[in-house]
């Protein structure tokens, strides 16, 4: 795994200890923002992290409740706005004025987010099976696991990552599928394996408070100008329909790119061949 330098920093509100990963790298280029989706962290990335390290600096975050960032007592703030607030504090506190973002799931959400919220800031963007509308399909879906059920030990784990996102990645081996589960769980004090995520975030995602997912981002989506955005969808997406992404094409006014991933569904892991060659083409004209 890439080297990288632990940064801790305080959320927007003040309240919270939030953690990121720094990969140092890239002089003179922009500096990439990895964002990861509802239940992942910053190890979501180190698949794609391989491919960009060195080349460029890589700025992933835990995002509040995950990872080595602090659980927010409040459940309300498990939102994408607040999210994104944070990620500008994050950018102050490492000198960065301006990034290209990479945003998987509601990472992409915040992304386009932070288009109005801080305009400017993000060159560019990299959306991975995401748009400015969902499916509802792939919300029942997310509904269903978000929270987990707790698991004995690492082969466990496994199972159960294999369970929640086999339709997502169906030619996965148990080596895969056990890397997945290193990723997205974390050891407790007796060495047993537990979702490396606040449960409460699951709150956000009832039936009459989806909080965690913006019902409308179309008129964002309108006012984000010429901003160069990259659109990868996993074949068999219940998230990201081809309708939602030929209406992205049609709405957006700049630089725009769609790839959709054969046998993937939400979300690609971006380090299938296909992805790395287009998000490396990308980010070298727009980083």
């Amino acid at each position: 795994m890439a080297d990288f330098t632990d940064h801790f920093y305080k959320s927007a509100d003040g309240r919270l200890n939030l953690y990121a990963r720094d990969y140092a790298g890239g002089d003179g280029k922009t500096p990439l923002l990895l964002m990861h989706g509802l239940t992942r962290n910053s190890a979501d990335f180190e698949p794609l992290v391989a491919h960009l390290v060195g080349d460029y600096r890589l700025i992933v975050p835990d995002q509040r409740g995950r990872g080595r960032s602090d659980y927010d007592s409040d459940p309300g703030n498990y939102n994408p706005a607040v999210y994104a607030a944070d990620m500008g504090v994050l950018m102050d506190s490492l000198g960065v004025e301006r990034a290209l973002a990479i945003g998987t799931s509601m990472g992409g959400l915040m992304a386009m987010l932070m288009t109005q919220m801080m305009p400017g800031r993000l060159t560019a963007i990299v959306l991975n099976d995401i748009g400015p509308e969902v499916d509802i399909e792939g919300i029942r879906r997310i509904q269903s696991y978000v929270g987990g059920r707790a698991v004995a030990d690492w082969p466990g784990a496994a199972q159960q990552a294999k369970a929640i996102n086999d339709l997502a990645f169906p030619d996965y081996n148990d080596a895969e599928w056990l890397a997945f589960a290193r990723r997205t769980y974390r050891e407790d004090a007796n060495g047993v394996p537990v979702l490396a995520y606040d449960k409460a975030i699951a709150d956000g995602m009832q039936d009459n408070d989806l909080t965690a997912v913006p019902p409308d981002l179309w008129p964002i989506w309108d006012a984000m100008g010429e901003i160069p955005v990259l659109t990868i969808r996993g074949g068999h997406s219940d998230l990201l329909s081809p309708m939602i992404l030929e209406h992205m094409a049609q709405r957006h006014h700049g630089d725009f790119a769609a790839l959709t991933i054969a046998n993937r569904g939400h979300a690609p892991m971006l380090d299938e061949p296909e992805a790395v060659r287009a998000i490396l083409a990308f980010v070298t004209k727009h980083a």
